[in-house]
């Protein structure tokens, strides 16, 4: 069995998506049309723009959205896949493609989201962090020690998590991490705290968006990044779609109870094609991995 994952916010890159704008009309049409729902020209900045450019949270998500969604309207048919799964912001991606959301409603809620999370981080100095090497229940430990907020975030392979928090916490958390015995522990690039309280702010301007929101019940399901559990409902798949942006996304438990419901097949759409896939690698060496 097949299942497509999408991937988030990191996976962008410079010139994301201009081979595909100049070589089929459908995708230039889709870019156009982000355009005018954006509002501004984000094929411009895809194609033209500095990493810099591409790592302003109201771009990177449209931009990673756009780019992932393109890629499986022009390749989705090669395979039947029987799941989707997305990684954080890549959750909308997959609910578009799965036919929960159609194409303008999935943008004009990452749009919104985008912009409530640039806003949310805004609002308090907040970071993250990656953590490599060390077991989730040390790593667990060890933020709980900290007499701020800092909290998993991203739980993305055995081995690496990603941590949320304060600047200061986060400072913190990575001298302990590191005399805990960690190989790598160091803050990332990103403009907040994402998957922490410090996105309550955004969420509840979310929670409204989605709540207004149609959303059908897919062709197949979706696995979600709060309790790594397939669902196909659209209530239920909005109640969890709304508490992921405060919540750690659980994307090792979501592929273990994937290759559990006998998906042995993993196609990344979008991105760069390779971060989703190597962490399939790292729980199963044994499974087929491929990106479109």
């Amino acid at each position: 069995m097949i299942a497509y994952l999408f991937p988030g916010q990191a996976s962008q890159f410079e010139g994301m998506g201009k081979d595909m704008y100049e070589a089929s009309d459908i995708a230039k049409e889709y870019f156009e049309k982000a355009n005018e729902i954006l509002g501004f020209r984000i094929s411009d900045v895809m194609f033209e723009g500095s990493m810099e450019d591409l790592k302003q949270t109201k771009v990177t998500q449209p931009a990673v959205f756009l780019h992932s969604y393109i890629k499986f309207i022009l390749n989705g048919d090669k395979f039947k896949p029987s799941a989707v799964a997305g990684h954080s912001l890549g959750e909308f991606t997959a609910l578009t493609a799965n036919g929960t959301l159609n194409f303008e409603q999935g943008l004009e809620l990452v749009k919104i989201r985008a912009n409530a999370m640039q806003k949310a981080c805004e609002m308090a100095e907040s970071t993250m962090a990656a953590v490599l090497g060390l077991d989730d229940e040390v790593v667990e430990e060890v933020c709980a020690t900290i007499d701020d907020i800092v909290i998993p975030a991203n739980y993305n392979c055995p081995g690496q998590l990603v941590i949320s928090g304060s600047k200061e916490g986060i400072a913190k958390a990575i001298d302990k991490l590191k005399t805990a015995g960690a190989k790598r522990a160091i803050e990332l690039q990103v403009s907040g705290a994402f998957h922490s309280p410090f996105m309550e702010p955004a969420k509840v301007e979310l929670a409204e968006a989605i709540n207004k929101a149609e959303f059908k019940t897919p062709a197949i399901p979706v696995y979600q990044n709060v309790n790594a559990k397939k669902e196909s409902n659209p209530q239920a798949i909005k109640e969890n779609l709304i508490k992921q942006l405060t919540s750690p996304v659980q994307w090792t438990n979501t592929m273990k109870n994937m290759i559990t419901g006998g998906i042995d097949h993993f196609v990344e759409v979008g991105g760069n094609g390779k971060t989703l896939i190597n962490f399939v690698r790292r729980i199963d060496r044994s499974l087929k991995t491929e990106a479109l």
